[in-house]
């Protein structure tokens, strides 16, 4: 096990430095990074790449991520879910499974959201959440994101909703949580987060590390564990070379490719005719209404 993919279950009350700290002393393999982080409280699937795949990661962390959680209301923290300190409480009477489900859907669209003051986003090389620790002001900062998907997966028990939500990467999914409570006028937290996909990557692929012997092989592991490096799949198109194409991309030069379906400025995956991943490019110029393109390499694996 050296170049690929590990699809991990992540427990709670662990970071996911922590996942990443941990099975580099386990596979003894120092190059190896993760596609998206977890809060400590959450859990779930997490990515990690060795190796050579440490160098696709910019690509594999930008995809889409399903979650399955619950959502309390009439409790509202400063952190947005279950570990901060409540700042305010409010009744709940009036509030029903249909008035819920129809704000979830409500939030379906593409919006700015705001980050929130507990997170680990950064101004001036300090996180939101140290200057929310002493008591300082955090600046509000937006992002697009896009939520595909946010339903009630049941109906309120004891004030809390089960959820199942389909969102773009980089959405904080306790400010979901925080905004509908808002929505709503009651308040409300996350209470419980569990991510069950990342792009085509599923949580019941993956394997807790616990159930690891102490010397793991990509042998020792379900065949949904693991995906091998030249198997990695990729959120652009994918051309085979030619030998001569190959060598030329192994040296950091262009290459000429007929019947590309591809735009300029596109990303493109790169194997040669054994299979093998041997570069990612991006499409520098398409010549005329002729087809053909031109490929430069970025990034470029030896094998």
């Amino acid at each position: 096990m050296s170049d690929g993919l590990l699809m991990v279950d992540k427990s709670s009350g662990c970071t996911s430095h922590d996942v990443v700290s941990r099975a580099r002393r386990l596979l003894r393999q120092k190059k190896i990074g993760h596609c998206g982080t977890l809060d400590p409280a959450a859990t779930g699937l997490l990515v990690l790449t060795l190796g050579k795949a440490t160098r696709l990661t910019r690509f594999l962390i930008s995809a889409p991520k399903v979650y399955a959680g619950s959502i309390r209301f009439g409790i509202t923290t400063d952190t947005y879910d279950a570990t901060g300190t409540v700042v305010n409480e409010a009744p709940t009477d009036g509030l029903t499974t249909e008035r819920v489900a129809q704000s979830m859907k409500d939030a379906v669209g593409t919006f700015d959201q705001a980050a929130p003051a507990y997170s680990a986003k950064k101004v001036g090389g300090e996180k939101f959440y140290e200057l929310a620790r002493r008591g300082e002001e955090v600046p509000e900062s937006r992002k697009e994101i896009t939520v595909y998907e946010f339903e009630a997966t049941g109906p309120i028990e004891d004030d809390r909703i089960p959820f199942r939500l389909a969102c773009s990467s980089g959405t904080y999914v306790r400010s979901m949580a925080f905004e509908l409570g808002q929505t709503l006028g009651c308040g409300a937290h996350l209470d419980a987060l569990e991510r069950v996909q990342v792009g085509p990557f599923k949580l019941s692929d993956a394997v807790n590390l616990d159930q690891l012997g102490e010397e793991p092989t990509a042998e020792d592991l379900p065949n949904s564990a693991w995906v091998s490096f030249d198997d990695i799949p990729l959120p652009f198109g994918e051309v085979v070379t030619d030998p001569q194409q190959e060598r030329r991309l192994t040296h950091g030069q262009t290459v000429l490719i007929r019947e590309l379906d591809a735009e300029e400025g596109d990303w493109i995956k790169l194997a040669n005719q054994r299979g093998q991943l041997i570069a990612v490019g991006s499409v520098t110029e398409r010549i005329g209404s002729s087809g053909v393109g031109v490929i430069q390499p970025r990034i470029v694996f030896k094998n």
